[in-house]
């Protein structure tokens, strides 16, 4: 979570609460991070480059696959019989 002040030199200078809802606890450091560096590109544009080089202007796009009818859960089918 504060690799995007470690890359920016800006370690100590801002102050930081955040609050996440939902997701495990690896995937609500990542959307932490993520948020951080989006502020401090607004800060300082400046940082871009370097946050865009090290990935954490990447937004991670992996969502719930929804479920399907017919089957238990998204991929999941039902147990099958063969007689």
């Amino acid at each position: 979570m504060l690799r995007p002040f470690l890359v920016t030199n800006t370690m100590g200078l801002f102050d930081l609460k955040a609050t996440v809802h939902g997701g495990g606890i690896s995937g609500q450091a990542q959307a932490i991070r993520h948020g951080i560096a989006r502020a401090l590109e607004l800060y300082e544009p400046a940082f871009r480059p370097a946050l865009k080089k090290d990935g954490m202007l990447t937004r991670d796009p992996r969502k719930v696959e929804r479920k399907k009818p017919g089957r238990k859960k998204a991929r999941k089918a039902f147990q099958w019989v063969k007689r």
